[in-house]
């Protein structure tokens, strides 16, 4: 299995025979191709059409982010395994306004039961989470009374209002305080690494959607219309709680992540470049955890939870076998 290449700082990144060479003024460093399996581009870095015809060869993506951590967008290899039947699928599925709903409802009950062992996992070691529990086990029996998209994607902002209350018990940090959820720009601390944790998630689903017969701009609970990607949004939300809420969490409470990795600019604040490596450094590792899968009956990583959604959303769009969301087993 390869890795994900992270350029951080600027400079130039282009081939030489097999190998990638990324050059900065630290120098230079060679990645053989075999080993990249996706690249994520933070700095200011130059690159050649010859450099996108290897990687289009390789089926290597690359992802773009902008200075502030967000996502810009990605150059991607030609769909190699793009399967006209499966895009039938998905329009059938988002047309039927039923379809969809019974999609869209999957992917917010999978999210909010992954809330709700968020928080229990705290409760379960001391933290007063009793209300915020209830609440968010209330939020979920609702779901089956939605009849529409609104109402859906509104009961979910709802239950995570409830939530985000968990993280000041949890953390009991003056700096870390939540107070509201801020996006763009990210108001304070926890804002900022849950935006940019968010990112890296839309980014690692939209790579693993590239690896299936799926198309990524065609979501059900997101809105296909003229934004680029909306099915990698749907998926990531399942995966949240488990991969980017989790992590973020543990950064804060062990002191890996504090307020010296922050810089204000824009009249926001975002993680600096040493933030940024800390972050980045502990998502890998999140991402190549492994747990036990009860229907595999093996140990898979969470980097294989995700494409293993993938294929069970084709298996539900295909009428083989409905979609059950990924549940978090702590």
């Amino acid at each position: 299995m390869g890795k994900r290449l992270y350029v951080l700082s600027s400079g130039r990144l282009r081939r030489r025979q097999n190998t990638l060479v990324l050059e900065t003024d630290e120098g230079k460093r060679f990645f053989p191709v075999e080993q990249v399996e996706e690249i994520h581009v933070f700095g200011e870095v130059d690159l050649n059409k010859r450099l996108l015809g290897f990687l289009t060869q390789q089926r290597i993506p690359v992802h773009f982010y902008g200075y502030n951590g967000y996502y810009i967008g990605t150059y991607y290899p030609r769909e190699h395994y793009n399967s006209g039947y499966m895009i039938l699928r998905q329009a059938e599925h988002y047309l039927d306004e039923a379809k969809r709903l019974d999609l869209a409802r999957r992917f917010v009950d999978g999210a909010l039961f992954n809330l709700y062992k968020v928080v229990r996992y705290y409760r379960n070691r001391g933290k007063p989470l009793e209300e915020v529990e209830e609440a968010l086990q209330v939020h979920r029996e609702r779901l089956l009374d939605l009849s529409d998209i609104p109402a859906l994607m509104q009961a979910e902002g709802k239950a995570r209002e409830v939530y985000y209350q968990a993280f000041d018990v949890i953390l009991d940090n003056p700096d870390f305080a939540f107070e509201v959820r801020t996006r763009r720009p990210p108001r304070n601390r926890l804002n900022a690494l849950l935006s940019f944790g968010n990112t890296l998630l839309y980014t690692a689903v939209l790579s693993e959607i590239y690896r299936t017969h799926l198309d990524p701009r065609i979501g059900f609970l997101h809105a296909t219309n003229f934004r680029r990607f909306t099915l990698n949004l749907d998926v990531a939300e399942v995966f949240k709680p488990v991969l980017v809420d989790r992590l973020v969490l543990s950064l804060v409470g062990r002191g890996q992540i504090q307020a010296r990795h922050f810089t204000e600019e824009l009249e926001g604040l975002y993680l600096d470049e040493r933030g940024r490596r800390v972050f980045l450094e502990a998502w890998e590792k999140r991402l190549e955890t492994t747990f036990y899968h009860r229907g595999l009956r093996r140990k898979v990583s969470y980097r294989r939870a995700l494409r293993l959604e993938l294929y069970k959303i084709q298996k539900h769009l295909m009428g083989e076998r409905l979609y059950v969301p990924f549940h978090a087993r702590w």
